[in-house]
């Protein structure tokens, strides 16, 4: 069950006008916070950011299954998304117990620096330069001036360390 805080930031990005991926990404900082602090764990970085996703869909952010994903993962995308647009029906006592034991017998490793940038590392890996490029493009028309100048700099210092 997502937390008052993080339905509530979801909210705002929402109406700030950022995109579904970035009201989701509340959801699974707020599930790598759980594992951190132990209420529960996870079999690996992914596990822990698939529940994110689907606790978001759940509460209704509108989040399309990857265009890659297996025909189950995309099913139970759409499961979710037609359960956040409906009132809520509450899940059994039996199932819901059965799935928090579950995730309190996996380690918590999911949730280290170490997994976490390794998960990055790798998801980025798989962008193409036009992938990426069209990413800062966008990013770059939704910065304002201040967001802008910072970026350059960066990108300046960036560019001075590589030569």
């Amino acid at each position: 069950m997502p937390e008052k805080k993080t339905i509530e930031k979801a909210r705002k990005d929402k109406s700030e006008g950022k995109s579904a991926s970035t009201q989701a990404g509340e959801f699974v900082h707020q599930e790598i916070e759980h594992i951190k602090e132990g209420k529960h764990g996870a079999r690996s970085t992914k596990q822990a950011i698939a529940i994110g996703l689907s606790e978001a869909r759940r509460a209704g952010v509108k989040v399309a299954a990857p265009k890659n994903a297996s025909k189950a993962t995309r099913t139970k995308a759409e499961h979710d998304n037609a359960a956040g647009a409906k009132p809520k029906k509450t899940v059994s006592r039996t199932r819901s117990k059965a799935t928090s034991d579950a995730l309190k017998k996996e380690g918590h490793s999911a949730a280290s620096t170490a997994s976490l940038s390794k998960q990055a590392k790798s998801a980025a890996a798989k962008r193409t330069a036009a992938d990426r490029s069209a990413s800062a493009r966008k990013a770059a028309k939704t910065k304002g001036p201040e967001e802008r100048s910072a970026a350059a700099r960066k990108a300046a210092r960036t560019r001075e360390k590589s030569t």
